[in-house]
């Protein structure tokens, strides 16, 4: 308790010149270049959503195998989570950096040249395997050169590169698969995997010298901020070795692990179908769809930024997350029955909903698990949570063929959203305290 208090007074502490400094330079010279790297690693991930309406026809793909695709990414994604964390402690940051993103670059761009579903099915592991670790190297890099107080800030800004990516690359997707009259003469949907891919691979070789290996070899750092990060950056005190059987045990990790699945479930569910289904439901230009499809996520960027943001302020955490999930399935359930400009609003509430409570969720695990078992908690809570991308995407492809119609997939969707809000409620009124294993509290 003691040394809680001390690192809150630490925290809460002026910062001094030098701090000040050291964070502008960290934020300027690597958040944002990882922000960056993150927004062509979304893009390249989900810009298969757009694609599909030309792209499935002309490779023969069943809704079924569409979804089945679009979720085996995440076989790879999750394989690679841990081996690509101790490869890049191993070769370095740089080089691994630039190793992950040749290979999904190079995998994004033969995209442009797909053939056949073994091939659709090959590249999108060969992508969920080169994306898999960037996300948690990422946070392992930057820690590097971040003290605790700045640990949130210097996280968040790569993180909010996700939404980002698809409100900018909707339409700018929509409006290359709309070029067939490109300079080699490829259809849209070729030439805008081709267009999107190839930067990553630019990208890359940037990289490789961008970004120094440890903060004494950053060239941009004077001699008095590389001395500050040696004495105050987040990985100076390390935790002791994680409790993987305390973290199992808790029941808490399970409900956590639940209602992140569910959360990040609908959002999948979302991120691959809506494009298509908005297709179905209005008559529209593929211009017209990327701006419409764009719309939820302006909405979740902006829940994204100011829930988060409140939840801290009020100290409260249950009903941040509870009550705007609600918001988004109820939104979506009922955008099924609503004229085409009433759908589009509600499009826009859902995303809003469904990024405040994404933007909340790990408030509540991490506050929660204790430093044990906290590394072992919150990886499991992200695995579960990334393997509904394995499975919603293909569920929604499989009772699409069945019905010809998306109402029971959006409802799909709605109901995951609402079962994440039911459990987050359960929760609170349960009392996390009567549940959680004693050293989690």
């Amino acid at each position: 308790m003691q040394a809680g208090v001390a690192a809150g007074a630490e925290a809460n502490a002026p910062a001094s010149r030098v701090e000040e400094s050291v964070r502008g330079k960290v934020r300027l010279r690597l958040a944002y270049a990882c922000t960056l790297i993150m927004f062509m690693s979304s893009l390249d991930r989900v810009n298969v959503s757009f694609a599909a309406h030309q792209m499935n026809e002309a490779v023969g793909l069943s809704p079924s195998l569409y979804g089945f695709g679009a979720g085996i990414f995440f076989v790879g994604f999750l394989i690679a989570q841990f081996p690509s964390v101790y490869l890049l402690k191993l070769i370095s940051a740089p080089r691994w950096f630039f190793t992950l993103m040749l290979t999904w670059g190079a995998a994004a761009t033969a995209m442009a040249f797909l053939q056949s579903p073994e091939m659709y099915y090959a590249l999108r592991v060969v992508l969920g395997l080169a994306e898999g670790g960037l996300a948690p190297g990422m946070v392992l890099y930057l820690s590097g050169f971040t003290s605790e107080r700045d640990r949130a800030g210097n996280f968040a800004a790569p993180m909010l590169a996700i939404p980002i990516s698809i409100v900018l690359g909707a339409p700018i997707s929509a409006w290359l698969m709309s070029m067939h009259d490109n300079p080699l003469g490829l259809p849209g949907w070729r030439w805008m995997f081709l267009i999107e891919g190839l930067p990553t691979i630019l990208l890359a070789i940037l990289a490789l010298f961008h970004f120094p290996r440890t903060p004494a070899e950053a060239k941009w750092l004077t001699s008095e901020e590389k001395a500050w990060i040696a004495e105050n950056n987040s990985m100076r005190v390390r935790p002791s070795a994680p409790r993987t059987r305390g973290a199992f045990t808790n029941p808490w990790l399970w409900v956590s692990a639940a209602i992140w699945f569910c959360l990040l479930g609908g959002a999948y569910g979302i991120i691959f179908w809506l494009p298509q289904v908005i297709r179905q439901f209005a008559d529209l230009s593929e211009v017209e769809v990327g701006f419409v499809a764009a719309l939820p996520w302006v909405g979740a960027l902006i829940g994204m930024f100011w829930n988060p943001r409140h939840s801290d302020k009020t100290g409260e955490r249950f009903w941040h997350v509870a009550l705007p999930a609600l918001v988004a399935g109820a939104a979506y359930a009922i955008a099924v029955w609503t004229p085409p400009t009433v759908s589009i609003v509600l499009l826009f509430i859902g995303g809003l909903g469904l990024g405040a409570a994404q933007g909340a969720f790990w408030a509540i695990p991490t506050k929660l698990f204790s430093p044990a078992v906290m590394a072992t908690g919150i990886v499991a809570v992200n695995i579960a949570g990334s393997s509904s991308g394995m499975i919603t995407p293909w569920l929604i492809g499989v009772v699409r063929e069945r019905t010809n119609d998306f109402t029971i997939p959006i409802y799909i969707v709605g109901l995951l959203l609402v079962m994440a809000a039911a459990l987050t409620v359960w929760a609170k009124f349960a009392g996390a305290r009567s549940f959680a294993a004693p050293d989690a509290r």
